[in-house]
Formats: C-alpha cells, sequence, structure tokens
C-alpha cells in the first residue's frame, strides 16, 4: 500500500492535473504553456532582450526565437529597436496581447484553483507560499518551467491504480 506521505505520487497527481487543465486553456495559443510563460515575462518588462528573456526562462535562444516568431505573427508580441542600444531589439507586448495576456491569467487562475480544489481557500494560500519557498531553495537547473512540468511525469506510474 501507497504511503499517503508519498510526495513522488503526490506531486504527480497534482502536476498531471494542473498540466491537463492549464493546456486546454492555453490550447490556442502559440507554443501553449511555454507561449504564456513568455507572454507573462515580455508583459513584466523585465528583460531588455530577447537573448536576456531566452536565458531568465531557460529556453534555448533558437528556439525562443521561434517561440517569438509565432507571438508576433499572432500580435500578442512585437520586436523594437532599444532606444538605449540599436544593436538589440527589446521585446514589447501589444495592446491585443495585453488583452489576451489578462484573460489567459484569469483562466489560469481558475485551472489552478481547480488542481486545489481539495483544499480550503486558506489552506491553498499556505501551500503556494509553502512551494514557492521550496522551489527558491531547489538547486537550479537548466530546464524552463513548462519542460519541467511537461516531463514530471515521464518514467512514472499511471495514477490510475494505486498499490
Amino acid at each position: 500500500m501507497r504511503d499517503e506521505t508519498d510526495l513522488t505520487w503526490t506531486l504527480g497527481v497534482l502536476l498531471r492535473a494542473h498540466r491537463e487543465r492549464v493546456a486546454a486553456v492555453l490550447a490556442d495559443l502559440p507554443h501553449g504553456p511555454r507561449g504564456y510563460q513568455t507572454l507573462v515575462e515580455v508583459s513584466s518588462g523585465r528583460h531588455r532582450s530577447q537573448a536576456a528573456l531566452a536565458q531568465h526562462l531557460g529556453i534555448d535562444r533558437t528556439v525562443m526565437t521561434y517561440l517569438l516568431d509565432d507571438l508576433v505573427a499572432a500580435g500578442l508580441v512585437q520586436r523594437q529597436e532599444d532606444p538605449a542600444d540599436r544593436r538589440q531589439r527589446r521585446v514589447v507586448v501589444t495592446p491585443r496581447g495585453e488583452e489576451a495576456l489578462a484573460a489567459l491569467c484569469t483562466e489560469v487562475a481558475a485551472a489552478e484553483e481547480a488542481t486545489l480544489a481539495g483544499l480550503e481557500p486558506d489552506e491553498r494560500a499556505v501551500l503556494r507560499r509553502l512551494l514557492v519557498k521550496a522551489a527558491r531553495a531547489a538547486p537550479e537547473h537548466d530546464l524552463d518551467a513548462c519542460t519541467v512540468v511537461e516531463t514530471a511525469d515521464q518514467d512514472q506510474p499511471s495514477t490510475s491504480v494505486r498499490s
């Protein structure tokens, strides 16, 4: 019989449920969850260049180029000349991208709440705070958050049968 405190099983179940709900919400966004993660970071304005954005998200620079090309084609972001350095291009969110992001953030938040529906609201807040604390203390890795979630349950037994 599986111990109810088995963190591997517990996190696997939650990650799969979260991934399925969020993927459904983001199905029409170019690159799905990775496109969303990128759009959130572009919207923050914290990254002055495409290279800085790729490094922050842990996405290969070549992959980032294609990802941004698709977000540009969808009218969600645009590349602009950086007034501080004409050799660089800044990536900025468009008004359409801001609208899309606002709607997607609401839908992603609802998906997250559905994933944690077994907890009371105050328990959800505590869990989120503790998960952030644990994640910040974890060793750095070279995978972006979407890849971590996508691969978290590989080689894990199905959750349909518990031993």
